[in-house]
């Protein structure tokens, strides 16, 4: 199956308040806990997470890590402000901080000391452009981790994991996982990529039937 492209932001203020309210729970304390398992040397240090959405990841990141630091960034200004507000609730204002902006054009921030990416690639037309920037974000020797979603062989089996994995859920979100997944990448078209910008020396891994993980350490 082809790659169908989906629109590349969540500038929908309902559209994203249903995603922020979506119990993803399992899956984003799981990503917290693999970067953890994968780099336990990591404990301190100003961690940049591309595609943060509506700010459960960095809290995750900075509850389980209080000495780092967060910068997340995202093109939704709905995303954003959501992000915004749960850090608020959660007394994280002086450890967390957002950026409302394509991260093909960001600028301005140094190097930090490790970059985390969940579920944006399959986001991305050009997802060279991704690679590229997670690479001049990060100092030599940090860790990265990057996880998104496995496109599937045929939009019947689309379907079929859709209706495994979200048959409660609202329909603005069942339509979005399904169109998500017709837009994400094959494990053999991620191998490719990484070749492409020279860093075969990170891992892809295949989680389950319906994410890849990357990762590894920026040399």
């Amino acid at each position: 199956m082809e790659r169908i492209l989906e629109p590349e932001l969540m500038d929908d203020p309902e559209q994203a308040l249903v995603y922020a309210r979506a119990d993803f729970e399992q899956e984003n304390q799981g990503f917290v806990d693999r970067f953890r398992e994968y780099f336990p040397e990591f404990t301190e240090g100003h961690i940049l997470d591309l595609g943060c959405g509506p700010g459960d990841i960095p809290v995750r990141f900075a509850r389980a890590l209080p000495s780092c630091r967060i910068t997340g960034v995202d093109a939704s200004e709905p995303m954003v402000r959501l992000a915004e507000e749960a850090v608020r609730e959660a007394g994280l204002s002086n450890r967390i901080t957002f950026r409302c902006e394509r991260f093909q054009d960001l600028a301005g921030v140094s190097t930090v000391d490790a970059a985390i990416s969940n579920s944006l690639l399959h986001h991305v037309p050009n997802p060279l452009q991704f690679w590229h920037k997670l690479r001049l974000a990060v100092k030599p020797g940090s860790p990265v981790l990057v996880m998104d979603l496995l496109r599937p062989e045929s939009p019947e089996e689309a379907q079929v994991i859709v209706d495994r994995y979200a048959s409660g859920a609202p329909d603005i979100l069942r339509r979005d996982f399904y169109n998500s997944l017709l837009a994400a990448f094959t494990e053999d078209e991620i191998g490719s990529q990484l070749a492409r910008m020279n860093l075969t020396r990170l891992l892809i891994d295949v989680v389950d039937d319906r994410h890849w993980v990357v990762s590894g350490i920026i040399h």
